[in-house]
C-alpha cells in the first residue's frame, strides 16, 4: 500500500471515529421518553387471538360504544360478555341499561353512586333505595370507583371513608339484592409515594401527575385498604369483587391472606397484568391456590391487541413480552403463566358466572 493509501485509510478510520463518537455523544443526551429499546432475545411467540373458553370481561368501561361494533369484536376474540362498570344512576343508568338491553347477556350494565347527595341525612337509606330501584331497571351490580376514600367529600370538605358507617346501608343492601360490589380502592403502591427518581412509575406520573396521592390531603394507601377490608369484614353476606387484584398485586402473600380471612372477598385482574406478570412464578402459584376467587377483566378499552396479551399471559408460558401498546406504566416485560384448563374456565367465566348469578 502506497504512503497515499494509507494516509486515505488512516482519514477513513478516523472519521468512522468521530461519527461513533458524535453517535455516542447524542445517545447520551437521549430523552427518557425517547428510549425504546428492542429486545435482542430469540425467544418463542405463540399468538393467542381466541380465549380458549368463552370469557366474561368483568371490568370495562363501554357506556360511549357501539354494541354492535363490539360484538363483531367478541366474536373474534371469544368474549361472551362484557360488563359496563359506568352504568351511573337515575336517568343515566335507565340509558344504559337500554342501550345494551336489546343483546341480552351479552353486556351487563352496573350502577353507580351517586355522592353529590352525600348531606343528606338519610344518604345510606336513600341511596341504598336508589340502587334497589337501579337493580329492578336492568342493573346487575354495583361498582364504586376510587374516589371513595380519595376525593368525595361532605359539604363541609371533610373526606369520607371509605369505611363510613353512613355508608353501611348501601353495602348491606347490595348483599340482600343478590348483587356484588366492584370496588376500586386506591391506585398502585408508586402512586403513593415521591415522583423521584426510585419511583419505577416516574414516566407514567409525570406524564399523569393528578394520579400521583404520595402525601397530603390524601390518606397512605395501607389506610385505604384497611378502609376497605373493614366493610368486607361488616358485611359478609354481600360479595365484593376488589378490583385490580385488590389494588395490591404488588404483594401477592398480603391479598392471599385477606382472601383467606373474607370468604365474601373476591379479586379481579383489569389493568394488573403488568404487576402479575412480571412475577410469574408468584402469580402461577396464586392463581392455582386461589383458582375459584379471581375474575378475568382488562378495564381497557375493548381492542383485539388488548385482549390478544390477556389471552398470551394467561394461556402460554411466553417469555419477555411487552404488556402494552405504551411502556410508560412501567420499563419492563411479562411472562406468561400458563394455567392449566380447568383454572381457566374458571378465570375466563365461571367465578364470574357464580357472582353476576343473584343469590
Amino acid at each position: 500500500m502506497t504512503a497515499s493509501a494509507r494516509a486515505r485509510a488512516r482519514l477513513v478510520v478516523l472519521a468512522g471515529s468521530m461519527a461513533a463518537a458524535g453517535a455516542l455523544a447524542s445517545a447520551q443526551n437521549l430523552p427518557l421518553r425517547d428510549y425504546a429499546p428492542v429486545s435482542m432475545l430469540k425467544v418463542p411467540v405463540h399468538a393467542v387471538p381466541r380465549a380458549k373458553f368463552p370469557a366474561i370481561d368483568f371490568h370495562n368501561h363501554i357506556d360511549m360504544a357501539s354494541p354492535d361494533q363490539l360484538l363483531a369484536l367478541m366474536e373474534s376474540a371469544n368474549l361472551a360478555t362484557i360488563v359496563n362498570f359506568t352504568g351511573g344512576f337515575g336517568e343515566t343508568l335507565r340509558t344504559q341499561v337500554a342501550k345494551f338491553a336489546p343483546h341480552g347477556d351479552r353486556f351487563l350494565v352496573f350502577a353507580n353512586v351517586d355522592w353529590s347527595q352525600i348531606d343528606r341525612p338519610d344518604f345510606g337509606r336513600w341511596a341504598a333505595d336508589e340502587l334497589e330501584a337501579a337493580v329492578k331497571a336492568g342493573a346487575r351490580g354495583l361498582k364504586v370507583f376510587k374516589s371513595l376514600g380519595l376525593t368525595v367529600k361532605d359539604g363541609a370538605g371533610r373526606l369520607i371513608a371509605v369505611d363510613d358507617p353512613r355508608l353501611d346501608p348501601i353495602w348491606a343492601r347490595a348483599g340482600a339484592l343478590g348483587i356484588p360490589v366492584a370496588i376500586h380502592t386506591s391506585d398502585p403502591d408508586a402512586f403513593f409515594l415521591p415522583v423521584d427518581r426510585f419511583n419505577e412509575r416516574y414516566e407514567e406520573l409525570q406524564a399523569h401527575p393528578t394520579w400521583s396521592f404520595g402525601g397530603p390531603p390524601f390518606p397512605p394507601k395501607a389506610t385505604l385498604l384497611a378502609q376497605r377490608n373493614a366493610i368486607v369484614a361488616r358485611h359478609p353476606k354481600t360479595t365484593f369483587v376488589a378490583l385490580h387484584v385488590a389494588n395490591h398485586p404488588e404483594d401477592l402473600a398480603e391479598v392471599g391472606r385477606w382472601l383467606d380471612q373474607y370468604p365474601n372477598m373476591q379479586v379481579e385482574i383489569g389493568a394488573r397484568i403488568n404487576e402479575l406478570g412480571r412475577q410469574p412464578y408468584s402469580a402461577r402459584a396464586f392463581f392455582l391456590k386461589y383458582a375459584d376467587r379471581i375474575l378475568f377483566g382488562t378495564d381497557s378499552t375493548p381492542r383485539e391487541s388488548t385482549y390478544r396479551t390477556y389471552f398470551r399471559f394467561l394461556e402460554t408460558l411466553d417469555e419477555h413480552f411487552d404488556y402494552f401498546t405504551s411502556p410508560t406504566q412501567g420499563r419492563w416485560k411479562i411472562y406468561g403463566i400458563g394455567l392449566p384448563d380447568d383454572v381457566l374456565e374458571k378465570v375466563y367465566r365461571g367465578n364470574a358466572r357464580r357472582v353476576l348469578t343473584r343469590r
